[in-house]
Protein backbone atom coordinates (compact mmCIF):
# COMPACT_ATOMS: atom_id res chain seq x y z
CA UNK A 1 0.00 0.00 0.00
CA UNK A 2 1.43 3.38 -1.00
CA UNK A 3 2.15 5.98 1.62
CA UNK A 4 0.51 9.40 1.46
CA UNK A 5 3.89 11.01 0.81
CA UNK A 6 4.52 9.22 -2.49
CA UNK A 7 3.86 10.86 -5.85
CA UNK A 8 3.80 9.24 -9.27
CA UNK A 9 5.47 9.92 -12.58
CA UNK A 10 3.40 9.86 -15.80
CA UNK A 11 4.30 6.17 -16.10
CA UNK A 12 3.04 5.39 -12.62
CA UNK A 13 6.43 4.98 -10.94
CA UNK A 14 6.39 6.36 -7.36
CA UNK A 15 8.75 9.18 -6.48
CA UNK A 16 9.83 10.38 -3.07
CA UNK A 17 9.52 13.99 -1.88
CA UNK A 18 13.32 14.27 -2.02
CA UNK A 19 13.47 13.35 -5.71
CA UNK A 20 10.49 15.59 -6.45
CA UNK A 21 12.26 18.51 -4.77
CA UNK A 22 15.42 17.82 -6.75
CA UNK A 23 13.40 17.80 -9.97
CA UNK A 24 11.75 21.11 -9.07
CA UNK A 25 15.09 22.79 -8.30
CA UNK A 26 16.64 21.51 -11.51
CA UNK A 27 13.64 22.68 -13.53
CA UNK A 28 13.77 26.12 -11.92
CA UNK A 29 17.50 26.35 -12.66
CA UNK A 30 16.93 25.80 -16.38
CA UNK A 31 13.85 28.04 -16.38
CA UNK A 32 15.97 30.94 -15.14
CA UNK A 33 19.18 30.13 -16.99
CA UNK A 34 17.89 29.98 -20.58
CA UNK A 35 15.98 33.31 -20.72
CA UNK A 36 18.60 35.11 -18.61
CA UNK A 37 21.48 34.07 -20.88
CA UNK A 38 19.34 34.94 -23.91
CA UNK A 39 18.65 38.44 -22.60
CA UNK A 40 22.32 38.98 -21.80
CA UNK A 41 23.29 37.78 -25.28
CA UNK A 42 20.80 40.19 -26.83
CA UNK A 43 22.42 43.04 -24.92
CA UNK A 44 25.88 41.80 -25.91
CA UNK A 45 24.80 42.07 -29.54
CA UNK A 46 24.39 45.83 -29.09
CA UNK A 47 28.12 46.29 -28.46
CA UNK A 48 30.61 47.15 -31.19
CA UNK A 49 33.93 45.39 -31.86
CA UNK A 50 32.38 42.01 -32.64
CA UNK A 51 29.70 42.15 -30.00
CA UNK A 52 27.00 41.39 -32.55
CA UNK A 53 28.62 38.17 -33.73
CA UNK A 54 29.45 37.08 -30.19
CA UNK A 55 25.84 37.68 -29.20
CA UNK A 56 24.55 35.70 -32.18
CA UNK A 57 26.78 32.73 -31.29
CA UNK A 58 25.58 32.75 -27.68
CA UNK A 59 21.95 32.99 -28.81
CA UNK A 60 22.34 30.06 -31.20
CA UNK A 61 24.01 27.97 -28.51
CA UNK A 62 21.34 28.88 -25.94
CA UNK A 63 18.51 27.97 -28.30
CA UNK A 64 20.16 24.64 -29.09
CA UNK A 65 20.81 23.79 -25.45
CA UNK A 66 17.32 24.80 -24.29
CA UNK A 67 15.58 22.87 -27.05
CA UNK A 68 17.80 19.82 -26.51
CA UNK A 69 17.18 19.72 -22.77
CA UNK A 70 13.42 20.17 -23.12
CA UNK A 71 13.03 17.91 -26.15
CA UNK A 72 15.73 15.22 -26.12
CA UNK A 73 16.33 14.96 -22.37
CA UNK A 74 12.89 15.68 -20.94
CA UNK A 75 10.93 14.44 -23.97
CA UNK A 76 8.66 17.47 -24.22
CA UNK A 77 8.71 18.34 -27.91
CA UNK A 78 6.11 21.10 -27.65
CA UNK A 79 8.10 22.96 -25.02
CA UNK A 80 11.29 22.44 -27.02
CA UNK A 81 9.71 24.13 -30.03
CA UNK A 82 8.50 27.07 -27.96
CA UNK A 83 11.90 27.49 -26.32
CA UNK A 84 13.77 27.29 -29.62
CA UNK A 85 11.74 30.02 -31.32
CA UNK A 86 11.20 31.97 -28.10
CA UNK A 87 14.93 32.40 -27.55
CA UNK A 88 15.35 34.15 -30.90
CA UNK A 89 12.33 36.40 -30.32
CA UNK A 90 13.47 37.27 -26.80
CA UNK A 91 16.95 38.25 -27.96
CA UNK A 92 15.54 40.61 -30.61
CA UNK A 93 13.53 42.58 -28.05
CA UNK A 94 15.75 42.23 -24.98
CA UNK A 95 18.82 43.77 -26.64
CA UNK A 96 17.33 47.18 -27.57
CA UNK A 97 15.25 47.32 -24.37
CA UNK A 98 18.30 46.74 -22.17
CA UNK A 99 20.34 49.19 -24.27
CA UNK A 100 17.79 51.97 -23.66
CA UNK A 101 17.37 51.10 -19.98
CA UNK A 102 21.14 51.08 -19.42
CA UNK A 103 21.73 54.33 -21.30
CA UNK A 104 19.00 56.24 -19.49
CA UNK A 105 19.79 54.83 -16.07
CA UNK A 106 23.57 55.17 -16.10
CA UNK A 107 24.33 57.40 -19.09
CA UNK A 108 25.67 60.93 -18.84
CA UNK A 109 23.12 63.42 -20.15
CA UNK A 110 24.65 65.77 -22.73
CA UNK A 111 23.06 68.38 -24.97
CA UNK A 112 23.65 68.13 -28.72
CA UNK A 113 22.54 69.45 -32.11
CA UNK A 114 21.61 67.38 -35.16
CA UNK A 115 23.69 68.57 -38.11
CA UNK A 116 22.72 65.96 -40.68
CA UNK A 117 20.01 63.34 -40.96
CA UNK A 118 18.83 61.03 -43.71
CA UNK A 119 18.21 57.48 -44.82
CA UNK A 120 20.54 55.10 -46.58
CA UNK A 121 19.67 51.85 -48.32
CA UNK A 122 20.91 48.65 -46.74
CA UNK A 123 22.37 45.66 -48.53
CA UNK A 124 18.94 43.96 -48.53
CA UNK A 125 17.10 47.01 -49.83
CA UNK A 126 15.79 48.06 -46.44
CA UNK A 127 16.36 51.63 -45.31
CA UNK A 128 18.32 52.69 -42.25
CA UNK A 129 18.15 56.18 -40.79
CA UNK A 130 21.21 58.01 -39.56
CA UNK A 131 21.83 61.14 -37.51
CA UNK A 132 25.06 63.12 -37.30
CA UNK A 133 25.15 65.08 -34.06
CA UNK A 134 27.57 67.43 -32.32
CA UNK A 135 27.41 67.53 -28.53
CA UNK A 136 28.21 70.50 -26.31
CA UNK A 137 31.84 69.42 -26.05
CA UNK A 138 32.22 69.47 -29.85
CA UNK A 139 32.35 65.70 -30.26
CA UNK A 140 30.72 64.36 -33.43
CA UNK A 141 28.75 61.10 -33.38
CA UNK A 142 26.98 59.17 -36.12
CA UNK A 143 23.93 57.38 -34.75
CA UNK A 144 21.53 54.94 -36.37
CA UNK A 145 18.40 52.96 -35.67
CA UNK A 146 20.19 51.09 -32.92
CA UNK A 147 20.63 54.38 -31.05
CA UNK A 148 16.98 55.48 -31.52
CA UNK A 149 17.48 57.51 -34.71
CA UNK A 150 14.40 56.63 -36.79
CA UNK A 151 13.95 59.69 -38.97
CA UNK A 152 11.98 61.73 -36.43
CA UNK A 153 14.82 64.23 -35.91
CA UNK A 154 15.36 67.33 -38.05
CA UNK A 155 18.58 69.11 -38.90
CA UNK A 156 19.55 71.84 -36.43
CA UNK A 157 17.25 70.29 -33.84
CA UNK A 158 18.48 70.36 -30.24
CA UNK A 159 18.50 66.88 -28.74
CA UNK A 160 19.77 65.06 -25.68
CA UNK A 161 22.37 62.31 -25.74
CA UNK A 162 22.82 59.69 -23.04
CA UNK A 163 26.48 58.72 -23.23
CA UNK A 164 27.82 55.42 -21.96
CA UNK A 165 29.98 56.12 -18.86
CA UNK A 166 32.33 53.36 -19.99
CA UNK A 167 32.65 54.84 -23.46
CA UNK A 168 31.89 51.56 -25.25
CA UNK A 169 28.33 51.94 -26.48
CA UNK A 170 27.33 54.73 -28.82
CA UNK A 171 25.17 57.48 -27.29
CA UNK A 172 21.39 57.06 -27.11
CA UNK A 173 19.52 59.98 -28.69
CA UNK A 174 16.27 61.49 -27.42
CA UNK A 175 14.35 64.66 -28.20
CA UNK A 176 13.98 65.54 -24.50
CA UNK A 177 15.83 64.88 -21.27
CA UNK A 178 13.18 62.47 -20.02
CA UNK A 179 14.88 59.40 -18.58
CA UNK A 180 11.74 57.26 -18.60
CA UNK A 181 11.95 54.10 -20.70
CA UNK A 182 9.44 53.28 -23.43
CA UNK A 183 7.29 50.56 -21.80
CA UNK A 184 6.58 48.65 -25.03
CA UNK A 185 10.02 47.09 -25.39
CA UNK A 186 10.39 46.01 -21.75
CA UNK A 187 6.80 44.75 -21.73
CA UNK A 188 7.34 42.48 -24.73
CA UNK A 189 10.69 41.40 -23.31
CA UNK A 190 9.11 40.45 -19.98
CA UNK A 191 6.38 38.49 -21.73
CA UNK A 192 8.86 36.52 -23.84
CA UNK A 193 11.07 35.96 -20.79
CA UNK A 194 8.12 34.41 -18.94
CA UNK A 195 7.14 32.38 -22.01
CA UNK A 196 10.59 30.82 -22.40
CA UNK A 197 11.14 30.37 -18.67
CA UNK A 198 7.64 29.01 -18.10
CA UNK A 199 8.01 26.52 -20.95
CA UNK A 200 11.29 25.24 -19.51
CA UNK A 201 9.80 25.03 -16.02
CA UNK A 202 6.70 23.16 -17.18
CA UNK A 203 8.75 20.78 -19.30
CA UNK A 204 11.10 20.08 -16.40
CA UNK A 205 8.33 19.41 -13.91
CA UNK A 206 6.56 17.12 -16.39
CA UNK A 207 9.71 15.49 -17.73
CA UNK A 208 9.61 11.93 -18.99
CA UNK A 209 12.42 9.37 -19.04
CA UNK A 210 13.10 6.91 -21.84
CA UNK A 211 11.45 4.24 -19.71
CA UNK A 212 8.36 6.40 -19.29
CA UNK A 213 8.07 6.81 -23.07
CA UNK A 214 8.45 3.08 -23.69
CA UNK A 215 5.75 2.26 -21.17
CA UNK A 216 3.42 4.87 -22.64
CA UNK A 217 3.96 3.52 -26.16
CA UNK A 218 3.40 -0.04 -24.93
CA UNK A 219 0.09 0.91 -23.32
CA UNK A 220 -0.94 2.80 -26.45
CA UNK A 221 -0.10 0.16 -29.04
CA UNK A 222 -0.49 -3.16 -27.22
CA UNK A 223 -3.85 -4.88 -27.83
CA UNK A 224 -6.32 -4.74 -24.94
CA UNK A 225 -6.18 -7.67 -22.53
CA UNK A 226 -9.03 -10.14 -22.78
CA UNK A 227 -9.88 -12.76 -20.20
CA UNK A 228 -9.97 -16.34 -21.50
CA UNK A 229 -13.45 -17.59 -22.37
Amino acid sequence: METAQQAHTPAGKPTTPRSAGRTARNSLFWALLIPTVTSAAGFLGQFPYGGLWAGVLVILATAAVGATVAGAKWHRSGAATIVGFGVFALSLFAGPALYEAYAKEFGERVGAVVVLTGERSGTKGDGEYYCHVIDDAGEVSELGNQQNCFGDFAEEQHVVLYKDPLGVLAPWIEATDDRSVDPIGPGITAGLFLLVGGSMLTAGLRRRSDRDLLEEQRRRHDPPWHSPS
